[in-house]
């Protein structure tokens, strides 16, 4: 079984989550209900759910430039 310590390394990194990914799976859901919410007639909810929308994005491209993830 064992391997080198790289490949165990390896093997154990597939299941760390990449939080960048993680953040882009939560703008995209974001924006899905906002346009929903814009749909629906909700324009203050889509307002308010944008803004979830553009903070997360402000974090995604904060750990881009800082070169987390």
């Amino acid at each position: 079984m064992g391997g080198s310590p790289l490949e165990r390394k390896h093997m154990f990194g597939l299941f760390k989550k990449d939080p960048i990914k993680q953040l882009e799976k939560e703008y995209s859901r974001l924006l899905e209900e906002a346009m929903a919410l814009q749909r629906g007639g909700d324009i203050k909810g889509y307002a308010a759910k944008s803004a979830e929308a553009e903070a997360v994005m402000d974090r995604i491209l904060e750990m881009r430039k800082d070169g987390k993830g």
